[in-house]
């Protein structure tokens, strides 16, 4: 029915949607997963990572016209390729995600949040450029919900992220902001304030907003239920074409 690009958050890689590619196959869809630069199999040095990488991975990965779907910080990295080449987006689903705001960058964002749940847990690396989340506290934060067999692949595969991306700013334009957009909050999220995401949603239209009881990590917790939040929305985009 639809063609899905998933692409992952902050240390994370494809890896973290192994159960929805075949949930949503279930429903008729096609959906593929990718590597940002320097994460999971792809071996771009961490110092050569921007957020123009990203863009260009993700436009990369279009071989044809899809619904692309950024989990947390990859609310960034789907709107930056939506700015570089909309051509090929049939819509933008933002997860749990950072929905940009013009000339912001990430890091401004997360600062700005009602909250800091995360900053305890976040260990910098200044020579590498790069950050990674206190191995202890990732399961309280991203994964509390989850089951056992999903706890322990984050923990054999979560890897540095990169800084320099996430205090990258994007200039929002309507290359991005006229593609159909929506947004599905996570309410059992501990990584980003639920009340946070809810604010941030307001900057897709109302129709467009659902929720999941679910923590910062649906693709591990509820795949099936995301698969069909995703095939709904898939089902949405078809009636409007």
């Amino acid at each position: 029915m639809s063609e899905f690009l998933l692409i992952h958050g902050s240390c994370h890689g494809a890896w973290c949607w192994h159960r929805v590619i075949p949930a949503l196959a279930a429903l008729g869809h096609t959906a593929r997963a990718i590597d940002l630069p320097g994460r999971g199999r792809d071996r771009t040095p961490l110092a050569e990572v921007t957020l123009d990488s990203y863009a260009r991975a993700i436009c990369g990965a279009l071989e044809r016209p899809a619904i692309v779907v950024g989990h947390s910080m990859a609310g960034y990295a789907i709107t930056a390729a939506a700015e570089a080449d909309p051509s090929r987006i049939r819509a933008l689903v933002y997860l749990c995600a950072y929905a940009p705001v013009s000339d912001m960058t990430l890091g401004d964002m997360r600062r700005a949040g009602p909250r800091q749940p995360l900053a305890p847990a976040i260990r910098v690396d200044k020579a590498a450029g790069s950050f990674s989340f206190e191995a202890d506290q990732v399961n309280a934060l991203f994964y509390h919900d989850c089951d056992a067999q999903a706890q322990t692949l984050a923990a054999l595969c979560l890897t540095p992220e990169p800084i320099a991306p996430q205090e990258t700013a994007l200039h929002l334009t309507q290359r991005s902001q006229a593609l159909p957009r929506h947004y599905i909050r996570c309410l059992e999220d501990r990584a980003i304030p639920p009340d946070y995401q809810a604010q941030m949603a307001c900057t897709v239209p109302e129709a467009n907003r659902s929720t999941l009881a679910a923590s910062h990590s649906p693709f591990f917790a509820c795949p099936e239920a995301l698969a069909d939040r995703l095939h709904q929305i898939a089902l949405g985009q078809k009636a409007a074409s």
